[in-house]
């Protein structure tokens, strides 16, 4: 097929771009529809998007020529009662509306080549009194524990994808990093960047062709010298930029090889080599004006690390309150 050019409908409008690429072109993958985005090759009024972006009517589609041919069906799994029981216990909360659990590290959110094991293949263990099993509203890395937040109905996707899009959202991360940033608080702003290399997809500081991409953080507690735990507030929402904004000043994650190298696994302590970073907790508006604030306990491998650099389990107070 060649270049078609195509103008979204009326019909059509604040509908997610990957929705709408499953209603009219139904055998085209989510895996190759990734793929022709971040090739630059299917655009939106010229410019590139994400699957996640919301069209509006009027905007016009240029969709390249695509292998239409059905991706073959993997093969269903099935979540035994002992998974569902374990997934079910991670719940930190619940309501009509919004599911909350605490994702464990090594669990990756959506499957891809080589990922059979994920969350979005366990979610009918999340459906509890509902008709649908819940929906994704948002990612964490497969190595990044904590707080993950899921939809339970259309009507509450719709609005938590757009209070994550429109950043109305506060999240806080904990990480421990290799060394002690000079300054206790401040505000890392560099510049986001997707390149290819050998390990896979990596990103990189960027000044010129990067994304806005912006990181506040406070050091709550430091071994002088040697490592510090960070708190760390992501104002902007780019993949993987915690990694690589703190490997960018100096201070990779610990437990980090992809972006740190041999810098994130310094001999300092008897902890594990695992990455050291954790979605602590996240505060989101609903609709009606009211604040859902949710946290998720430190896993078990970053308290074992905590307990050999003789962290507390908690901060004294709030580490952003003087910003």
């Amino acid at each position: 097929m060649p270049v078609e050019q195509r103008t979204i409908a009326a019909a059509d409008a604040d509908q997610r771009l990957d929705r709408w690429f499953k209603k009219h072109f139904p055998t085209l993958g989510h895996g190759r529809l990734e793929k022709l985005l971040r090739t630059g090759q299917v655009r939106v009024d010229g410019k590139r998007v994400k699957a996640s972006d919301r069209l509006e009517a009027g905007q016009t589609i240029r969709i390249p020529p695509m292998d239409l041919t059905p991706a073959p069906k993997p093969a269903e799994r099935k979540v035994d009662e002992r998974e569902a029981k374990d997934l079910r216990a991670r719940v930190l909360h619940k309501d009509a509306d919004v599911l909350v659990i605490d994702k464990p590290a090594g669990l990756a959110v959506q499957g891809g080549t080589g990922t059979d094991r994920h969350l979005d293949g366990l979610l009918d263990a999340l459906k509890f009194d509902a008709k649908e099993r819940p929906r994704l509203v948002h990612r964490l890395d497969r190595d990044t524990s904590g707080v993950l937040v899921l939809a339970r109905t259309a009507e509450a996707a719709r609005w938590l994808g757009d209070a994550f899009k429109g950043r109305d959202t506060d999240k806080i991360y904990w990480a421990a990093v290799a060394g002690v940033p000079k300054l206790r608080q401040g505000t890392i702003d560099l510049k986001l960047a997707k390149m290819p290399g050998k390990g896979g997809e990596r990103v990189v500081v960027n000044e010129r062709e990067g994304k806005k991409a912006i990181t506040d953080y406070a050091v709550v507690e430091d071994i002088k010298g040697v490592a510090a735990w960070l708190a760390l507030k992501p104002i902007t929402g780019r993949t993987h930029q915690l990694r690589a904004h703190l490997e960018a000043i100096g201070h990779p994650i610990l437990g980090d090889g992809k972006y740190g190298g041999k810098n994130a696994h310094p001999d300092i302590a008897d902890a594990p080599k695992q990455l050291q970073l954790h979605a602590r907790s996240i505060a989101l508006r609903r609709p009606n004006g009211k604040t859902l604030k949710v946290e998720a306990p430190l896993p078990a491998h970053m308290k074992a690390t905590w307990a050999a650099f003789g962290f507390s389990a908690r901060p004294d107070s709030d580490p952003f309150a003087e910003r």
